[in-house]
């Protein structure tokens, strides 16, 4: 298939474009400059300007595109921007196919694979949430429940659209997982809060996976990207087996509502989320338990290439 990816630099992206390409897909990365060789081809989120030329010579679309939530401070700035990056991006593109289909249906690309979140539920306790589950009502749902609704174009034009409600990817080369696994390699193992909060989890190959095996299923709508939820306070148990770590530290809640303010509620909130969708289309993850994932982050922790 010929994939156009948006946001193919950040951590998913930049090992999605490398996944498809290594499984024998074209690849073509939307950047916002000007492109550099074929594999390239430009867009203005802002603008409203995208290159019609290559979505329409593309089998498929994935949009993971959007500002980071973690790296800098939730301020009321931060969050028009996270809101803004998010719902231009996923507008433009669902536009853009809607248009192809229209003008020449048989030419345009079928599927469009969003980027979401399963910060979409809010905070539910031990509630299994599976995708046909109301959303919440916190700043993330609310981010979710614009980001998904811009899509709505390409869905009323026949497109199929998956909305991809990425749980907590793990990685060892950054990403959510970075906090955890920096004071492991000093023999500290951190548990944020109360440690009983479901962690709703994907390795970084796994979401990679799941994402091209979306690509050609009949999948449409919400679908739950993590392998499993495990309480905090098991998964961080798994990390200090695997570590050889002989020290559990403790981060209590209000220092880290301090710290963190808004973002907190991603941390030391619960979401205890099915990946019930990828489950019944097929798709099993290759670390499904947090003993699984935990090896294969101590495995993986040289530098990336």
């Amino acid at each position: 298939m010929r994939v156009l990816v948006a946001g193919s630099s950040g951590l998913v992206g930049t090992a999605l474009v490398r996944h498809l390409r290594e499984s024998g897909h074209d690849v073509v990365r939307l950047v916002r400059r000007a492109p550099r060789s074929s594999g390239e081809a430009g867009w203005d989120p802002v603008a409203g300007s995208i290159d019609t030329a290559a979505v329409a010579a593309s089998d498929a679309v994935v949009d993971l595109a959007g500002v980071s939530v973690a790296s800098r401070p939730l301020t009321a700035a931060r969050k028009r921007d996270i809101v803004t990056s998010r719902v231009q991006t996923a507008g433009l593109l669902s536009r853009s196919l809607a248009r192809l289909a229209a003008g020449r249906e048989d030419e345009a690309p079928r599927v469009l694979l969003q980027a979401s979140g399963i910060g979409a539920y809010g905070d539910r306790g031990d509630t299994l949430l599976r995708e046909d589950e109301p959303l919440g009502d916190t700043f993330f749902a609310n981010v979710v429940r614009r980001w998904e609704a811009a899509t709505a174009p390409a869905q009323e034009a026949g497109v199929r659209v998956v909305h991809l409600r990425t749980g907590i990817v793990l990685s060892a080369h950054g990403g959510a997982a970075a906090p955890l696994l920096l004071p492991l390699r000093a023999g500290v193992a951190t548990r944020l809060g109360s440690g009983r909060q479901y962690w709703s989890w994907i390795s970084l190959l796994d979401e990679v996976r799941a994402i091209t095996h979306l690509l050609t299923r009949p999948v449409r709508g919400p679908a739950n990207l993590v392998a499993r939820a495990d309480r905090h306070e098991d998964l961080v148990a798994a990390l200090r087996t695997a570590w050889g770590a002989h020290l559990t530290l403790p981060v209590p809640s209000p220092l880290l509502r301090v710290a963190l303010r808004d973002f907190s509620s991603e941390v030391l909130g619960s979401i205890n989320a099915d990946p019930a969708v990828p489950r019944a289309s097929g798709f099993v993850p290759r670390h499904g338990t947090a003993t699984e994932v935990a090896h294969w982050l101590r495995a993986s922790r040289r530098p990336a290439p």
